[in-house]
C-alpha cells in the first residue's frame, strides 16, 4: 500500500511532511474523508469541490482537483481489496514560520487510504457543554483544526455515547464532531441550516436531495423531545439515533429514518459519483 504526497506514491515509512508544515504547527489546512466501497470511491467529485471551498475559506490557493483525483485513485489502487475503506485527503498551506504568518514555499497535499470498519447500525449521542461559533472564521469549513472535536468526542464516549452533539451560540442544534444531524418532529424531517455553523456534509446534501426534508433551526433544549433522529456522514451513511443523553427515543429507527436509510442505500448503489 502506498501513500500519495505532492504527486508521488511512496511507501508509508517514506512519506514525510516537514515539521515546519503549518498543517501541523497551527492547523492551517483542510481535509476530506471519502469512503471507498470495494475499491470504488464514493462521491469523490463532491468531496473535491468541498475541499476547494474550505481552502478558499482559509485563503489557501485552489487545490489541483485533477491531481488529487489521480492521487486518490492511484493510492486506492495500491490498497488491499477492503470491502470498506476510508480515504483521507489533506491539503495544507505548507511550511511556514513558528507562528501564524504563512510561508511561501508552496502547499502540501497528501492522500492516505485505510480500512474502515462499519459503524454500529444504531447509535447513541450525547450533547456536550461547548458550543459551535456560527460566526467564527472557520464556521462551516472542514479544517485540520480538530482539537475541539477530539475533546468533545472523548467527553461523549466517557458517558456512553458514540457521538458528541454541539449546539451553537444561538442555542440551536448544530452538528456532531464528524456528522450532521437530522430529526423528525411533527412529521417533518429537519436538519440545521448551514447558517447554524454546521459543516455542509456531502451525505447531508445527498439525503436532502434524495429523501427530501428541510433546513430549519431547532432549539437545542428541544433536541431530546424529537420523535426520530439520525446522523449522516461519509462513513456512517444514515445511522439512526436510539438515545440522546441516555434518554431513549420513542422508536429507532422510526419510519421516516427507515425510509431515508432505504432510499440512500438504493441511490448510492446506483451511482458512485452522484
Amino acid at each position: 500500500m502506498k501513500v500519495w504526497v505532492n504527486g508521488e506514491l511512496l511507501a508509508p515509512e517514506d512519506a514525510r511532511v516537514s515539521v515546519y508544515d503549518h498543517g501541523m504547527l497551527v492547523g492551517d489546512g483542510v481535509f476530506e474523508t471519502v469512503k471507498a466501497v470495494r475499491g470504488e470511491p464514493f462521491a469523490l467529485t463532491r468531496h473535491l469541490r468541498r475541499l476547494a471551498r474550505s481552502a478558499a475559506g482559509l485563503g489557501l490557493p485552489e487545490p489541483d482537483a485533477e491531481a488529487l483525483r489521480r492521487g486518490t485513485l492511484d493510492a486506492l489502487a495500491t490498497a488491499p481489496a477492503w470491502p470498506l475503506a476510508r480515504i483521507r485527503i489533506t491539503y495544507t498551506s505548507g511550511s511556514g514560520p513558528l507562528g501564524s504568518d504563512r510561508g511561501r514555499e508552496g502547499t502540501t497535499a497528501s492522500v492516505i487510504v485505510a480500512e474502515q470498519q462499519p459503524f454500529p447500525p444504531i447509535g447513541e449521542v450525547g450533547v456536550v457543554p461547548w458550543r459551535r461559533n456560527e460566526h467564527g472564521a472557520l464556521a462551516g469549513l472542514k479544517t485540520t483544526s480538530y482539537a475541539d472535536n477530539v475533546v468533545a468526542l472523548a467527553y461523549a464516549r466517557q458517558r456512553g455515547a458514540g457521538e458528541a452533539i454541539f449546539g451553537n451560540l444561538a442555542g440551536n442544534l448544530c452538528e456532531g464532531t464528524g456528522s450532521n444531524v437530522f430529526v423528525v418532529r411533527d412529521g417533518r424531517l429537519i436538519t440545521p441550516p448551514l447558517s447554524s455553523g454546521c459543516l455542509a456534509g456531502v451525505t447531508r446534501e445527498l439525503v436532502l436531495e434524495w429523501c427530501g426534508g428541510e433546513e430549519a433551526d431547532l432549539p437545542l433544549a428541544e433536541f431530546a423531545e424529537v420523535q426520530e433522529a439520525f446522523l449522516t456522514s461519509t462513513t456512517r451513511d444514515v445511522q439512526p439515533i436510539r438515545a440522546i443523553d441516555g434518554t431513549a427515543l420513542p422508536v429507532a429507527p422510526g419510519p421516516v429514518t427507515a425510509k431515508a436509510m432505504e432510499t440512500f442505500a438504493a441511490r448510492a448503489a446506483e451511482i458512485t459519483d452522484p
